[in-house]
């Protein structure tokens, strides 16, 4: 059965805005209090992602969340008016305010996990929305977020949804930034990698000392347990604590995989022998595929190279020919380091033969790269048929979102325009005209 790889990217939300609100991203405290452009931030991943579709990827849409958050403001003692509660957030609580403007669902890598039904047990796909508790700004996600995932892929035929983990740093879910899947083909049974910072109930083991460790080996087990994977299917590995301390906040910003691909730095785990040894035996019982294990020595490449230009927050992709291409910010052209390797690596007996630069920078400054905008979703023909069609990028799709967006955001905003009730109203007429384009039905409080 014909089976592939679809990427269904976040769009950028009309209050895109550099608050810094993520500790241990580098990348989003260096630019905090910067002034922002939700409109060109919206267009570069429209773009991005109608330059896929065009490579022959199956390319679909996410949609962001209602920001600002005034249920949340509500929740947490604000009250009046929506602009009353604004202003009072302003005033006393201006921290909060960003929190519940962030945008941060454009990386949609942290959406969500997801299995394919050729991991299964019930042969469906399974989708388990990460509860994102380490930060409070991402924590407000997981509800709009299973309602708009519940649109997207409606029909439970072939799609098992699952509420999100406890709300709690002992089950802490970052999603697919902390998981990757190899295999042959995308229709076959693979192996899940699940990477995790901390153990939550064990304080003895090693732990990064500097920075958060947002993923727990716990949360992993326990998706894996809600997606019905086998042990056969599934291996943990703990990121090296050493590295969340400089900066490399998920398991995506030092390492990605694709099909039988696995693209890391040197640094990125504990015990790497040991892992690839167990990753080597599972793979070699679900394909004949050779497995290539791409390593980056840090001589050739930096840990700071790594995080300044987010090498490998690079998607990998696998283009109609079988071969490989990966999709790269413009800053990884930018570092000659990091552009002398990548024209190295396309020269080398590996799958990936070349790189396409992509100008991703609005979500750059922010903290994500190219991988950040993406959730993967490996399926059959028919399990396509199955999804939300009007989600899916085609000619007539990129020229409707790039009208929406040039008529509903705006060119800049800046933390003083948090507090501005138009920009509320602003937002809600913008979402709920894109719900009614990509034909979700009412995801957002404010719809119902």
């Amino acid at each position: 059965m014909n089976s592939f790889e679809a990427n269904f990217d976040g769009l950028v939300g009309p209050t895109h805005n550099y608050a810094g609100l993520s500790e241990g991203n580098v990348a989003s405290k260096l630019s905090a209090n910067d002034i922002s452009s939700p409109r060109n931030a919206a267009l570069q991943g429209i773009n991005k992602m109608k330059a896929l579709h065009d490579l022959g990827m199956t390319q679909g849409v996410f949609a962001p969340q209602e920001r600002p958050d005034i249920f949340s403001l509500r929740r947490l003692g604000f009250s009046g008016t929506d602009a009353n509660v604004l202003e009072q957030a302003y005033k006393v609580a201006p921290s909060v305010l960003s929190a519940c403007c962030s945008a941060s669902s454009m990386w949609t890598a942290n959406a969500a996990t997801v299995s394919p039904s050729g991991d299964s047990l019930d042969g469906k796909i399974h989708f388990t929305p990460a509860n994102l508790t380490n930060k409070f700004h991402r924590s407000l996600e997981p509800e709009t977020t299973g309602n708009i995932l519940k649109s997207v892929f409606n029909d439970d035929k072939y799609f098992n949804h699952h509420l999100h983990l406890n709300d709690n740093d002992h089950f802490g879910d970052e999603g697919a930034a902390n998981h990757t899947r190899l295999c042959g083909s995308y229709g076959e049974q693979g192996v899940e990698i699940f990477t995790f910072g901390k153990y939550a109930f064990n304080a003895s083991m090693p732990a990064p000392k500097k920075y958060p460790a947002r993923q727990t080996l716990e949360a992993s087990q326990a998706v894996a347990r809600l997606h019905g994977l086998s042990d056969d299917g599934v291996v943990y590995v703990q990121q090296n604590p050493d590295v969340i301390d400089q900066g490399v906040f998920h398991n995506d910003v030092i390492s990605v995989g694709n099909q039988n691909v696995l693209f890391y730095h040197e640094q990125a785990f504990l015990n790497t022998d040991v892992f690839l040894n167990e990753l080597s035996e599972k793979f070699a019982k679900t394909s004949s595929e050779q497995l290539h294990f791409i390593k980056v020595p840090t001589e050739e490449v930096s840990l700071e190279d790594c995080v300044k230009t987010y090498l490998f927050n690079t998607q990998i992709i696998t283009l109609n020919d079988g071969t490989m291409t990966i999709i790269a910010p413009m800053h990884c052209h930018d570092n000659p380091r990091v552009k002398a390797y990548l024209d190295k690596l396309v020269t080398q007996n590996t799958p990936i033969k070349q790189v396409k630069y992509f100008d991703v920078n609005e979500s750059m400054k922010n903290g994500g790269g190219p991988a950040c905008l993406r959730l993967r979703v490996a399926m059959t023909q028919q399990e396509l048929g199955a999804v939300n069609q009007n989600c899916l990028m085609n000619d007539e799709l990129y020229s409707n979102l790039t009208a929406w967006v040039n008529k509903h955001y705006r060119d800049s905003i800046c933390f003083d325009d948090l507090r501005d009730p138009s920009l509320l109203v602003e937002s809600r007429t913008a979402l709920d005209e894109l719900t009614q384009l990509l034909k979700l039905g009412s995801v957002y409080r404010f719809q119902r």
